[in-house]
């Protein structure tokens, strides 16, 4: 499995239409061959920071993920909507 814990710290006059962007990719990437947890959070002290917990199979699984057209052209204008580029962590699951 490969998991990661990933921050977008968003422009604080974007961080609605981000909100909004995301959410509708929820349900669609967790239905996605591969997604075992797709967790999208927003901080309560910092409501310009979204937090993404996901949990795929592989990293080939995720790779398919970010291929997606939708993916890709988030990517490309990604620093649009962010203050600075994600923060990304591997972690590794210790409990099922």
């Amino acid at each position: 499995m490969y998991g990661f814990i990933l921050h977008a710290h968003t422009r604080p006059e974007q961080a609605e239409a981000f909100e909004q962007l995301f959410r509708a990719y929820v349900e669609p990437s967790r239905a996605e061959p591969g997604c075992i947890q797709y967790h999208m959070l927003r901080d309560v002290q910092d409501p310009t920071l979204f937090i993404f917990f996901e949990i795929w199979a592989s990293k080939e699984h995720l790779a398919v993920h970010s291929s997606l057209p939708h993916m890709l052209e988030f990517n490309a204008r990604r620093m649009d909507y962010l203050r600075r580029d994600f923060e990304i962590r591997e972690v590794e699951m210790l409990s099922a």
